[in-house]
């Protein structure tokens, strides 16, 4: 370009003639004065020049741009080497330099920052005690034990009464005891995952549910018993008394109870550093060991809370004083909802909110239990002790609350 516009300048050929030495051979190659008055003279021409997009500035003469960190070099085919494209790192690579040849892979704990030219550590997520929705679960678990509690102390105190001796009142203390256990069980859940805690969560919430339901299981089939049983000649009546429902729980749980031993046995569930699952998160976290023992685990429960529905069903029909079978149906109502519900919002899930899935499956299906069967008949003993007699709750006797003034 400069020696075209050169021939309208006469002294072109004596201005460069500098310039021109430092080409041919067998010359000293040094950058002298006199070189850079000539380089000087020479520049103007190129400072002069308005080019096709009106531009003063020189346009480069490269073929691609520099590629920026985060991007890698890919050659074009068929074209010179200073030709290529500039392509994004891939996920998990970094490019920290200008031109890259190739990306690094961050090491396993490390992942690409925005920028994709340096590595950050991973964030490592677990459902911590100091997160507020571990806390939020953690306070409701220990609410709803505590009122659990002040229930049972309601009963024990009242332990004579007709609403409390009503369907074995020993059930009633085991269930009570077993929902106890069952919110508090809640709080292994919580925290750093370490092995004991991992072997602990489903195996304690598998028994003390399968508790639960059971004692559920065996008022039901009580409540069945006794009001079918009331005609002398009927074969029910040698059934009547607390050797049914000790036995029904007993077995019941123990099924639960082999079940788990052989889970923990043969495949015990274990913590486990989970760095796939999600983008950028380490997830620490309790890897069942055997998945097919913890949905069997789940199932052998629904299959006990789907008979005590079933049971409760039948029983519908009792007198409308004695509600226990009506609130039983109910309270199995809510149970097998969430659990339901439970099966896709587990599944579809991943990390500290898989585990507050199932925390909060446990307290609404726990508190379903509890305030279905139980605040009933707390009412009745706190607030109407009045009706809180064997005739009313046999059908057999009619409140009028004019009588009782």
């Amino acid at each position: 370009m400069v020696n075209y516009f050169g021939k309208f300048r006469p002294d072109f050929s004596e201005l460069t003639d500098p310039l021109r030495e430092l080409t041919c051979k067998n010359v000293v190659k040094s950058w002298l004065q006199q070189h850079q008055r000539a380089f000087d003279g020479v520049e103007p021409f190129n400072a002069n020049i308005i080019w096709y997009d009106s531009s003063p500035q020189i346009p480069k003469s490269q073929c691609s741009e520099s590629c920026s960190p985060g991007y890698r070099k890919a050659i074009r085919s068929g074209q010179p080497f200073c030709c290529f494209d500039c392509i994004l790192c891939s996920e998990g690579e970094i490019a920290n330099h200008t031109d890259s040849e190739e990306c690094l892979k961050c090491p396993y704990e490390y992942w690409p920052n925005n920028m994709q030219d340096s590595c950050i550590p991973k964030v490592i997520e677990y459902l911590a005690l100091e997160d507020p929705l571990g806390t939020i679960l953690a306070t409701v678990a220990i609410l709803y034990a505590v009122l659990t509690g002040v229930i049972l102390l309601v009963f024990v105190k009242n332990h004579n009464t007709p609403v409390v001796r009503a369907n074995n009142r020993v059930l009633s203390y085991l269930l009570l005891i077993s929902l106890v256990l069952c919110f508090l069980c809640c709080l292994i859940f919580i925290g750093h995952p370490v092995k004991l805690t991992c072997v602990l969560r489903q195996t304690a919430f598998g028994l003390i549910f399968a508790v639960c339901v059971s004692c559920v299981l065996a008022k039901t089939v009580m409540v069945t018993i006794a009001f079918s049983a009331t005609n002398p000649s009927s074969s029910l009546r040698k059934w009547v008394g607390p050797t049914l429902p000790n036995t029904i729980v007993t077995v019941c749980t123990l099924a639960q109870g082999v079940l788990c031993t052989t889970w923990i046995i043969s495949s015990p569930p274990f913590p486990e550093v989970n760095m796939k699952s999600q983008i950028g998160k380490i997830i620490l976290e309790c890897n069942e060991g055997s998945v097919t023992a913890f949905w069997c685990m789940l199932g052998y429960m629904g299959l006990l809370a789907v008979v005590s529905f079933i049971m409760a069903f039948v029983s519908r029909k009792l007198p409308e004083s004695f509600n226990e079978a009506k609130y039983i149906t109910f309270s199995l109502i809510v149970f097998v909802s969430v659990w339901l519900c439970f099966i896709p919002a587990y599944i579809g899930t991943k990390g500290k909110y898989m585990v507050a899935v199932e925390i909060f499956a446990i307290l609404s299906s726990s508190a379903g239990l509890l305030l279905c069967i139980f605040i009933p008949k707390c009412y009745i003993i706190l607030l109407r002790p009045e009706i809180n007699t064997k005739d009313f709750l046999l059908g057999k006797g009619v409140y009028d609350s004019k009588k009782v003034k």
